[in-house]
């Protein structure tokens, strides 16, 4: 909410509980190279957080998302956290929330999903943009 007010918005936002953070568990708190020293080659993308929420858990969040994002019919802005919202991109363009772990995403970045066409052709139109910063 804070990054909305920021962004002036606030005055237009609601707060929809299914854009927080993932949840990672035992994890919460930790960087990778500290999972990594006790679980080598995890991803939350694969493996999700233990004791928190699975892909799966994510996934059915990120497609609530979607579709009331398609119901509004016009453009909407979502503020929401990296993890969560690179899982977002990858079930707006229909794949598996682990094909999320391909797209970096910086603190503040800009991003936009839309069409080619109508609805059935999702695309991620401008992804990870840090112009507005410089």
């Amino acid at each position: 909410m804070r990054t909305c007010e920021l962004a002036g918005y606030a005055g237009m936002a609601a707060v929809d509980p299914d854009l927080v953070e993932w949840d990672y568990g035992r994890y919460e708190g930790l960087r990778s190279a500290e999972i990594h020293a006790t679980s080598p080659g995890w991803s939350v993308f694969r493996d999700g957080g233990p004791g928190g929420e699975s892909p799966a858990d994510v996934s059915a969040r990120a497609d609530r998302v979607v579709e009331k994002i398609r119901a509004v019919g016009g453009d909407v802005l979502v503020f929401s956290s990296g993890h969560f919202l690179r899982a977002l991109a990858a079930r707006w363009l229909g794949c598996e929330v682990a094909v999320g772990r391909y797209f970096a995403l910086e603190t503040a970045s800009l991003s936009i999903v839309g069409y080619e066409h109508d609805l059935d052709d999702p695309v991620l139109r401008l992804w990870n943009d840090l112009g507005h910063l410089e």
